[in-house]
């Protein structure tokens, strides 16, 4: 028996020690305790095995033992390096000089890179799909430019908070990226209508677009979109407060994929917006319309009597519409469907109705809270004033 289990022993040693059978690896639930020298180590171990590394959040690596990582798993088509703080443009440099087969690259607030990253990236790894740089607030248009003049088949590029970014980046990523699918610019708030005409003339597959921040957009973006851009999926314009209904009725009658929409202090857009997704998006899942003041209930009604309605609807955020009522609650019974209500600060929205929405859809979650009740001051006046918690549902 002892011969047995040093055989079973010695065969699990020798499968876990093979660099054969890790070709994926994600580090993110030891992070805190992840260094430098456990990096070097994997890379000698899996080396030209290894395809998928995550170091997700792992603060403790540095430059240096990428350098060793990328000399020694040349194969890696997939790195997440998300918050990895101390990396810097070596990292990129030495990516770019031995991972030619690289796709997938994310580098979210590694705060240090630079355009010099990106020059690096784009000589190197010409193979680049997907490129995270939210936070890389150093990156401008030239950058931007000397990456997609060398991967030109990205798919998916993220910008968020990358905030020197102007309408030029746009131009040259129209120019170039002709394959792009999604595009997040989420608080690049120096982009205005003519990057985002630009952009949708180049790229036609667009999906996905983020662009929640960006306060000087108008309708003449949305025109564009509804133009050039008919496979559009997700559309994130939240904070955009210049949108109106024109935009959104021209989007509609031209996006009919349109699935989620984030719709968060567009201020001026009315029932009128809701009377079309409900026509002509049918595949609607996923709708924000929190602080759309002028939202009441009728926009409701056409929602939930729309074929979305019935049956894709699965999210709608409402939190401080305040002309919505029991009334709407009552609409939404008919979305069978629905998974998660939001309702912060709808002050006609009572707990009665929502306890009358919820016997018809039991599995709805419904979030929202009532002002707290302030008592009144105990006979005397001496003892402090004192309130209820707010009631979350």
């Amino acid at each position: 028996q002892k011969v047995t289990q040093r055989t079973s022993f010695e065969a699990w040693n020798i499968l876990a020690l093979d660099g054969s059978n890790w070709q994926r690896i994600d580090l993110f639930n030891f992070q805190t305790d992840v260094e430098g020298r456990v990096v070097e180590n994997i890379s000698k171990r899996c080396g030209g095995f290894l395809r998928k590394l995550s170091l997700r959040g792992c603060i403790g690596v540095g430059d240096s033992s990428l350098k060793t990582f990328a000399q020694n798993c040349r194969n890696i088509e997939h790195l997440n390096l998300n918050g990895c703080t101390k990396i810097t443009d070596s990292t990129c440099y030495s990516l770019s000089r031995f991972c030619s087969k690289l796709k997938h690259l994310d580098l979210t607030s590694c705060v240090s890179i630079t355009n010099s990253s990106l020059k690096g990236i784009s000589e190197g790894c010409r193979h680049l799909e997907y490129l995270n740089l939210s936070w890389c607030d150093q990156i401008t248009k030239d950058g931007v430019e000397a990456l997609v003049r060398g991967c030109r088949g990205l798919r998916a590029l993220l910008l968020r908070g990358c905030t020197q970014l102007e309408d030029e980046a746009l131009k040259h990523i129209q120019n170039y990226c002709h394959e792009l699918v999604s595009l997040n610019l989420q608080s690049c708030s120096r982009v205005t209508d003519d990057g985002v005409v630009q952009l949708c003339r180049g790229c036609p597959r667009l999906q996905a677009l983020c662009l929640s921040g960006c306060g000087s957009l108008t309708d003449a973006s949305l025109t564009a979109l509804a133009l050039n851009c008919p496979r559009l999926q997700i559309l994130e314009a939240a904070r955009c407060s210049h949108l109106t209904d024109a935009g959104f009725t021209l989007l509609a009658r031209n996006c009919h994929d349109l699935e989620k929409m984030d719709l968060e202090e567009c201020i001026l857009i009315t029932d009128r917006t809701l009377t079309q997704l409900s026509i002509h998006c049918p595949k609607l899942q996923a709708l924000s319309l929190s602080h759309c003041e002028l939202i009441t209930d009728d926009g409701i009604l056409h929602l939930s009597n729309s074929p979305c309605g019935h049956e894709r609807l699965r999210v709608l955020e409402l939190d401080n519409c305040l002309l919505i009522t029991d009334v709407a609650l009552e609409h939404l019974e008919h979305c069978r469907g629905l998974e998660r209500l939001e309702l912060y600060d709808c002050q006609q929205v009572t707990r009665a109705g929502i306890k009358r929405m919820r016997a018809q859809l039991p599995h709805v979650r419904v979030h929202a809270y009532f002002a707290p009740v302030t008592p009144p001051t105990a006979a005397g006046g001496g003892g402090p004033r004192l309130c209820r918690c707010c009631v979350i549902l």
